[in-house]
């Protein structure tokens, strides 16, 4: 199954024993294929596991794919682009929402190139106490190894023409 562009999804990002973790209200399909879904989030209100809710400051285009272990946040702010990265489970869409398994490990992008691997000790945590199989401990070392070369390549979706074409389609959209 495969969003409808123009249509309005929920987005929920569940651990790997199956607890919910994180769900974005509204996301704004722009594009959606076998490959991935494109989304754009603007003031979306984002409830988190505990209960706590708040809502997007900036617009960002979410990129969801359906092979790769990992999701890209593209955050469209005043001083530049921000790129927010989830090492995750390839996403799927069941008909109300854009769903994956976060594994914890992320990766911030600032407009300068430099990153940050962020949340290594959460993820050596919950490795442990969820156990993730040594496979899926693989997968994710390799998508992340993948995820860098993406970056420093800046291959889409890692490069300001990739993120203007998409929000000003949802502009496009938003406005017809």
């Amino acid at each position: 199954m495969i969003p409808e562009t123009g249509s309005e999804v929920y987005i929920q990002s569940f651990k790997h024993d199956g607890s919910l973790h994180r769900t974005w209200c509204k996301g704004f399909v722009v594009e959606a294929d076998e490959e991935h879904y494109v989304a754009v989030t603007n003031k979306a209100w984002v409830i988190e596991a505990d209960g706590r809710r708040w809502m997007t400051r900036e617009p960002a285009v979410c990129f969801f794919y359906t092979k790769k272990w990992f999701n890209v946040i593209a955050m469209i702010r005043k001083t530049g682009i921000y790129y927010y990265c989830n090492l995750a489970t390839p996403s799927l869409y069941d008909g109300e929402a854009i769903k994956n398994i976060d594994y914890d490990l992320d990766v911030k992008l600032y407009p300068d190139w430099s990153y940050q691997i962020l949340d290594e000790n959460e993820y050596e945590m919950h490795a442990r106490i969820m156990q993730y199989p040594e496979r899926i401990r693989n997968v994710i070392r390799d998508q992340m190894d993948r995820l860098l070369s993406l970056m420093e390549a800046e291959k889409d979706p890692f490069n300001d023409k990739c993120i203007e074409h998409y929000y000003a389609q949802y502009r496009r959209l938003m406005k017809g």
